[in-house]
Formats: C-alpha cells, structure tokens, sequence
C-alpha cells in the first residue's frame, strides 16, 4: 500500500511502529519517499505529454487517401506480406503479452514496459531505441495509441482489454490475415468505376471514393454475426428522407415480441402502429405476445426522431432488404465493436454522405440536406446519377505511409480461407 506524505507525518500509530521498530520504519519511509518523487516525476510527464496530439496523429497515420478497394492498397499489402515473410523467417513470431502487461498507461514504471516498448518496435509503432528503460513515456504513449488506430480501437493510449487480446494474436496469423486480403483486393479493385462507396464490415466504416481517393470516411453500425451485413456489389438508386420503418418479419419475431414481454408499452413509447392484412389498424392489446401470432402482421414506425432509421433511408438494390440509414443510437458510434445491426448499416454523419450522393441532382448540399431531415416531410429522391456501393470484408490493409491495419475476423471468412464472394 502507498503511504501519503500527509499520512507518513500525521499518523500517530505508524511513528509507534517507527520507534518500535527502526529499521523496518527506515526501510519504509525510504520506498514511501521514492514513491513520492516517482509519483511528483510521472504526474509532471502526464502533465505534459500531448495525448490528444498523440491520438490525433495516430489517426492521421492510419486514415490516408488512399481507398481499401485500390490498386494502391494491393500494392501496399504485397510491401507489408514481403515485410511479415521476411520477420517470420527471421524470428519465427513477436513476443505475446503477459498478463502484467494489462492496465499500463502513461507514467507508469515497471520493468515489463521494456517489454512492451519492444514488442511496438517489432510492430512499427516505435521507432528503435538501444536503451530502453521502464517507464511508460510520451514516445510509449504514441506508439499504444497508433497499434490501437491501426486495429480499430479507441486510441487512448492505454493496454486496456481490447488491446491487450490485440497484441496476443500471432505474427503468423497476421501474415496469413495480409496473404488472404490482398486477393480480395486485387478482385474487387479490377471492377471500381471512378465514384463509388465501400462499407468495410469487419471495421464497420463507410468510404466515400472519387477519382481514386477517399473524399469523406464515415464510422459505421454492421450487423451482428448472426445476422450479418451481406458481402455484394450494387447501386445507390435513392435517398428517402424522414421514412416511415416498416419492420422485418425476423425481427418481429426475434425482438419485437420479447421486447412487448419485457414492457407492453414499448410499441406506444416508440410509435409503432400495427396493421392486418386488409390495412386496419390493431391495438397492441389485440395480440397474443405469448405465441408468434404478432408475426402475421405489418408494424410500422412513424417518422420521427426516435425511428430506428432516423432522419433518412439510402437504399441500393439488393435481395436481402438491407440498406444504409441514419440512427437515433449515435452513441454506438463511439465503440470499439460496431456490430449491432440486423444486417442494414448505420452511418455517422449521415448528412455529409447524403449530399455527396445527391451532388449530381443539383440544390443538395449539406445544409440543404439538414433542412430536409428538420422539416419531417417524407420524401422519395431518385439519385440522377446511381452510385456503386460495395460492401466488403477486409480484414488487413495497408497504405502508402507503410502503416498496416488489421481487424477481428467478425463472420469467420478469413477462418474460412474465403476468398471470392460471389455476390
């Protein structure tokens, strides 16, 4: 236990102890005063490191122009295999965490930080150094904080939990994670037209690409792994604003039902209306919530600023009656894991995208767009100009910096050793 100085001075019962024993009470106040100029040292080094401008600079390394779908980014990757092949051949696999690795942050001292400086040299994330001491520095800091932009987590520059089960994946399983993706990239990037969208579901982000660079990146909300985002290369044909939410049989029947168990005012809170089949409306009181029966009607959600698609609805053709949408929920957007969904895809800022994919049709910029979301009229608006949209899986990715990506294999195909995908 850390003793203060107020209570080393104060203590009645610990100078009776002092007396009683000398040498112990010697030995404690010399580790209790070097714990107290540790403790003045690292306090003046939290004080003045710039974490947000580390943070800020993390990002900047991770977020180029570049697109994940890009002849670019094939290239990167085959500099990143060659890069991987060669340390694996060299040192077999990079040093896995301890378990006294987890909870390190700025202006801690301990010896395994050495470990962890180079483990992140190994990585790229530090630049080498040939004396390395024990203490988790500003250059730590920012080096914690780029792995943790490169894996798509929050940069906070500390060995929190998804940090730490990030740094205990295996230099091969990385390799194979780059050999796998760079033939997903060279499939999709021979098939790009000059405009265009890409939603990464395994980073759960929204690219905006035109003329071969990313002009607006967008946090996403993927589906869960039991219900996931399907992979599939399509068209933006309209733009729906202030929509009505017409809900899916699936859900109806894995949530909807259970949520009226749990509270039989949920439809009324949420204006969720029930219709028949003839276009009647019922009461919720009107069906039995203990068996499927709710299954064989229509529920539907007024517009409004608690409609799960919020202010605006992005439809692009597709069999599986998915789509991009605004959210009520913007506070998923801020999590490590986005993936939340029944298989439609939730975009920040939708706004900014909105008016980029309305640009052709003319008066639709952002503020008109936000015009249109405040006015809460609904509205159906072709796009002039379809876009293409693709949804991927990319799991490792690298750009022209040299920083290499990786995310969580969410749907198993790289476990799978997937490839192609047909749609």
């Amino acid at each position: 236990m850390r003793v203060s100085r107020r209570r080393l001075l104060t203590s009645a019962a610990g100078f009776g102890v002092a007396m009683a024993v000398p040498g112990l009470a010697r030995a404690q106040a010399e580790g209790e005063d070097l714990d107290f100029w540790e403790d003045i040292r690292n306090g003046r080094m939290v004080r003045n490191t710039d974490r947000e401008g580390n943070a800020a600079t993390a990002l900047s390394m991770v977020d180029s122009i570049e697109p994940i779908l890009s002849f670019d980014t094939a290239y990167n990757l085959q500099l990143a295999i060659q890069n991987y092949q060669a340390f694996v051949q060299a040192r077999g696999t990079w040093d896995l965490p301890t378990e006294d690795w987890f909870g390190l942050g700025l202006g801690k001292s301990r010896k395994v930080v050495r470990d962890i400086k180079r483990r992140l040299m190994i990585n790229g994330d530090m630049a080498v150094e040939e004396r390395i001491n024990d203490t988790f520095d500003d250059k730590l800091d920012a080096a914690v904080r780029l792995f943790q932009a490169r894996h798509g987590l929050l940069p906070n520059g500390t060995i929190d939990e998804p940090t730490y089960y990030a740094l205990n994946v295996p230099t091969d399983y990385r390799l194979n994670q780059l050999l796998l993706n760079a033939q997903r990239v060279e499939q999709w990037a021979s098939a790009l037209s000059d405009r265009y969208v890409v939603v990464n579901i395994p980073a759960a982000t929204i690219e905006a690409v035109e003329a071969s660079q990313v002009v607006r990146r967008h946090t996403a909300v993927v589906g869960k792994p039991d219900r996931a985002t399907p992979i599939l290369n399509s068209k933006v044909y309209q733009i729906k604003f202030n929509p009505f939410w017409t809900v899916p049989k699936s859900i109806i029947q894995k949530d909807l039902i259970k949520y009226m168990n749990e509270d039989p005012e949920y439809l009324t809170k949420f204006r969720i209306r029930i219709f028949d089949g003839k276009g009647n409306e019922l009461q919720p009181y009107q069906i039995d919530w203990s068996t499927d029966d709710a299954v064989q009607y229509t529920f539907r959600q007024d517009p409004g600023a608690e409609n799960s698609l919020g202010r605006c609805k992005i439809d692009f053709y597709n069999k599986h009656d998915v789509y991009l949408h605004d959210t009520p929920q913007k506070g998923l957007f801020g999590e490590n894991d986005r993936f939340y969904s029944s298989g439609c895809v939730r975009v920040e800022n939708v706004v900014e995208l909105v008016a980029w994919l309305l640009r052709d049709n003319g008066g639709w910029d952002v503020s008109a767009v936000q015009a249109m979301f405040e006015s809460g009229e609904t509205i159906e608006v072709p796009l002039q100009t379809q876009i293409p949209i693709h949804t991927t899986y990319i799991t490792a990715w690298a750009n022209r910096l040299g920083t290499v990506s990786f995310r969580d294999d969410v749907y198993g195909q790289d476990a799978a050793g997937q490839v192609s995908f047909a749609e």
